[in-house]
């Protein structure tokens, strides 16, 4: 049953979003003619897909943390598996949403490519997440904040100073995938306008975010207002957009990927103990399929075996949850009216496991010694390489050989011949971002002079 939504209000502020304009296979940067879109060996989306698999900042990813530093001897996620990951759920949640769309929309042939669209986009999600995990986005906005960068606040607009002030790893990854770098096509990726949007978390710009997320910078804001504009977003009453409906399946994907997932990295690690980890799942489920549980449980007697099955059983139980509160609130979602996101709205049992998870991650998991370490190591490292990048790309002065010789280790990409300060800074944010764990610890130990090539 949908949830049934005042359309008195919705037609006040919003336009009901429609898949006939929100599902399109038009490319940004393309201005050409496009080829069939059907009866082909790949779809325009399929395409997409690929390009992110083939793309350099998706292989990076290898080398970025995503919670845990990588041990030597254990396996655990690192950028690139979660994302892989999280493209498989999200490939899950898209084909059951085309199947209950085919329902009413049986004319456009575009619905079938949602599970494509919404894989790639959450493949795509985390191309923007710079070095050492999720203290990355904190250490370049300190930068700014509380360190030598807060000396550029007044030659900066209020939007441009919030976008280094408040980075966000999702603006970025927009930029990534849009942005026209140095020597690149128009266009960045050149991804499709659906797969593009369905990214976009947070689709307002920096000075109209309400806590420290937003969706696009200010050097690319015409990009998203294009393409928000061609698919026919709904605006909301500020002029800012609503979501793209797709984007609540990326986001429950990645939701559910990475609080259950770094369950079991955190025992594979031995800091949470099997009984813990076991019981933290079946929190999710009846008596009865528990007890199904304990019978395949006298067949699979390795524990780490049983904790993926019952790991494996979580995230199928939260995919068809999230896909039944995407249908209960699809009139509100397609009117841009929806709060929160899907997993906000678990139902009652499901909804209480998951908040027992939550609060043993935040506690316990993310506050392990181990994890704390590499967080204060991206901060000195990521703060280093922004000041001393920073400084000699604003060095006005061509006779400094010092700046000059920084400057010979920025890619060609990166570098800039704007006088813009912010063009000039985010040139800087753009390398520095871009950078793997080993690389970016490499390069600091080479400036700082505490290793040298060749010398051991």
């Amino acid at each position: 049953m949908r949830t049934i939504i005042s359309y008195t209000f919705v037609q006040e502020f919003f336009e009901t979003m429609d898949w006939s304009t929100l599902l399109s296979p038009k490319r940004l940067g393309s201005k050409g003619t496009l080829g069939p879109v059907t009866n082909e060996d790949r779809t325009q989306f399929q395409r997409d897909y690929d390009r992110i698999i083939f793309s350099s900042p998706f292989r990076r990813m290898q080398n970025k943390t995503q919670v845990f530093p990588l041990p030597e001897h254990i396996f655990v996620h690192n950028r690139l598996t979660h994302s892989l990951e999280v493209a498989s759920v999200g490939r899950s949640l898209g084909n059951l949403l085309s199947e209950y769309l085919l329902e009413i929309h049986q004319d456009n042939p575009l619905i079938h490519e949602i599970g494509t669209i919404v894989s790639t986009a959450c493949l795509a999600h985390d191309l923007g997440n710079p070095p050492f995990g999720h203290s990355g986005e904190a250490a370049i906005s300190n930068y700014f904040n509380k360190a030598s960068g807060q000396k550029f606040k007044d030659q900066l607009s209020e939007g441009e100073w919030k976008d280094f002030t408040c980075f966000d790893g999702n603006a970025n990854a927009f930029r990534t995938l849009t942005h026209q770098f140095n020597g690149k096509r128009e266009g960045g990726f050149a991804l499709t306008y659906s797969t593009l949007a369905s990214i976009v978390k947070y689709p307002y710009e920096s000075v109209k975010a309400t806590k420290p997320k937003f969706g696009f910078f200010q050097s690319d804001k015409e990009n998203y207002y294009h393409i928000a504009n061609e698919l026919g977003i709904a605006k909301r009453e500020d002029g800012s957009f609503a979501r793209h409906p797709l984007v609540y399946l990326v986001e429950a994907a990645d939701d559910i990927c990475y609080q259950i997932m770094d369950l079991e990295d955190a025992f594979k690690l031995g800091i949470l103990h099997y009984d813990r980890i076991r019981a933290l799942f079946q929190n999710f489920f009846t008596e009865e399929r528990i007890e199904r549980f304990e019978k395949t449980f006298t067949q699979v007697s390795d524990i780490n075996e049983q904790i993926s099955y019952l790991r494996a059983n979580v995230i199928g139980e939260l995919i068809y949850r999230c896909i039944d509160i995407f249908k209960d609130n699809y009139d509100a979602i397609m009117a841009g009216t929806f709060a929160g996101s899907l997993i906000d709205q678990l139902p009652g049992k499901q909804a209480a496991a998951m908040k027992e998870v939550q609060c043993i991650s935040f506690g316990e998991i993310y506050a392990h010694r181990s994890v704390v370490e590499i967080e204060i190591a991206g901060y000195k490292i990521i703060g280093t390489l922004l000041e001393e990048f920073v400084d000699a790309i604003m060095n006005t002065d061509k006779k400094d050989k010092y700046s000059q010789k920084i400057l010979s280790l920025l890619p060609g990409q990166f570098k800039t011949d704007e006088d813009s300060v912010y063009l000039k800074i985010q040139s800087v944010v753009d390398f520095v971002s871009g950078m793997t764990d080993i690389f970016a610890l490499d390069l600091y130990r080479k400036i700082k002079g505490i290793s040298l090539p060749g010398v051991v």
